[in-house]
């Protein structure tokens, strides 16, 4: 069978043309070698069948970057790997406050501030440069799912009302200059338009465009515990508990693996793994 007459199947469950070059960008972004990168596609595209899932083809190319170098596969898995930050969105709230932080905001996370009608538990709220952010984070746990225009029109209404009342409980003399909404997956083209619109500042894992949440986890390397290919889930939802969301989180509280009885040959190599993810970025 030609590549070219290839279907796939999204987990919506969206028939799309399989893209060979959509793959390897993918697999690029994890910084693997064009030769490990030609490696995997050749594998890949030789065990390809008509209406194969996206899940069976990422499985198969994260199971050949983990043989090659594991913190590769991490960085691979970074999607699913915020998917893991479930099943309550308080995990996902917390990394968002975590990469606000180091993107240099001051945050604070579920604070209930009253508006103008009624009071607002806000995720995280956010300060820099004498001006503050409501931020609310919309958590989803399965793939395929999205914001409707529903999530930003209630949101908006919120900041308004918060708003409204601002000038009474800022106790900095901050500016509430901004109301975002931060999702994990994708917002509907509806949500979009009135986002825009009403002046929202809209976050998903790929909008804005090179400015997304997956964009901005690459660039700062801010890698969530979620992404290890050591750890086990029973492991990860132990840091998650301690408030441990980020790699380079564990680099500095490492004594949390010694808490879970994991041996020093282990323990040294789940180090070296999340060293090798956050090595490329100035702490």
């Amino acid at each position: 069978m030609e590549i070219k007459n290839l279907e796939i199947t999204k987990s919506s469950g969206e028939k799309v043309k399989f893209s060979l070059e959509k793959l390897r960008s993918s697999l690029k972004r994890t910084g693997a070698s064009a030769t490990i990168i030609d490696q995997i596609l050749d594998t890949v595209r030789d065990e390809l069948y008509q209406g194969i899932s996206t899940r069976e083809i990422y499985n198969r190319a994260f199971a050949l970057l983990k043989k090659s170098k594991s913190h590769l596969a991490s960085k691979y898995k970074l999607k699913k790997a915020i998917y893991e930050l479930g099943p309550t969105g308080f995990p996902f709230e917390r990394f968002v406050s975590a990469v606000l932080n180091y993107s240099g905001y001051k945050t604070e996370v579920s604070k209930t501030l009253q508006g103008k009608c009624v009071s607002h538990e806000i995720d995280v709220l956010a300060f820099k440069n004498s001006e503050a952010t409501i931020i609310e984070c919309k958590f989803h746990g399965e793939q395929g799912l999205k914001c409707n225009v529903k999530i930003p029109l209630y949101i908006n209404s919120r900041y308004q009302d918060v708003k409204a009342n601002w000038a009474k409980i800022s106790k900095n003399q901050t500016l509430l200059t901004q109301g975002w909404v931060v999702t994990n997956t994708r917002f509907t083209q509806d949500a979009l338009t009135y986002g825009n619109c009403v002046g929202l500042y809209l976050l998903s894992w790929d909008y804005p465009k090179n400015n997304g949440l997956k964009d901005r986890i690459d660039r700062l390397g801010l890698y969530p515990i979620t992404v290890s290919t050591l750890l086990t889930n029973r492991e990860k939802q132990f840091l998650l508990s301690r408030d441990v969301v980020l790699c380079r989180e564990l680099l500095y509280d490492n004594f949390y693996l010694d808490h879970l009885g994991i041996s020093e040959i282990r323990k040294e190599k789940i180090l070296d793994e999340v060293s090798c993810l956050c090595d490329q970025k100035n702490f």
